[in-house]
């Protein structure tokens, strides 16, 4: 039997439980077709040296069908499964980490994504990451504003300026009274002054004769 068609029966007659010796992060992503998404799956053991990579197209189930992508080796890197687009998918590793990378993704790509070792006596698979490829991202709905209701602010009724001559006749009158008063008693002090200055100069004169 050949390799890859003994680990797609070995992977269907797995039981599908996360292990808490691969873990996979995060568990749910949605991503717009075309786009690029990256899934990651942590290794526990540091002895790890090649990792699996299985995409579940249904939800899981007993006769639910695994197809194998690829799978990363210390020696080899980045092996290919048959039939898959190389440039598409890409498997690489940092420490304990190991990425699949799927580039210009589209709506078939949908499904749950495992990464999976080879164990004795059986399978260990990650804990799973499904995988939402949608045409149009769903918006987020923005919750709808009260309308408050605008207070009624009472205005006070504006005194009315009247236009016209600001003094009566009366007034006018009285001031021009006031002002002629004024200029009669300044013109008698000034000729009494003058009168008292020139009675002084005579005396003064008879003084020296």
């Amino acid at each position: 039997m050949r390799p890859r068609m003994w680990l797609l029966l070995a992977a269907q007659l797995a039981a599908l439980r996360g292990s808490s010796v691969l873990q996979q992060t995060p568990a749910y992503i949605m991503v717009q077709t075309n786009q690029m998404v990256t899934l990651s799956c942590q290794a526990i053991s540091s002895s790890t040296t090649r990792i699996y990579w299985l995409r579940q197209r249904q939800a899981p189930s007993s006769d639910s069908h695994h197809e194998f992508l690829a799978f990363w080796d210390s020696s080899k890197g980045t092996v290919h499964s048959e039939g898959v687009e190389q440039e598409k998918i890409a498997v690489f590793r940092d420490g304990s980490w190991f990425f699949l990378n799927l580039m210009r993704v589209k709506l078939a790509d949908s499904g749950v994504y495992f990464c999976m070792v080879i164990g004795s006596p059986s399978l260990i698979f990650g804990t799973g990451t499904q995988l939402s490829v949608v045409d149009i991202l769903p918006t987020t709905a923005q919750p709808t504003k009260k309308s408050t209701p605008k207070k009624t602010v009472c205005r006070l009724p504006r005194p009315e300026t009247r236009k016209g001559p600001l003094c009566s006749p009366i007034t006018l009158s009285l001031l021009v009274a006031g002002v002629l008063v004024l200029l009669v008693s300044l013109g008698v002090a000034i000729h009494l002054y003058c009168r008292q200055r020139r009675a002084r100069l005579r005396f003064v004169k008879q003084l020296y004769k």
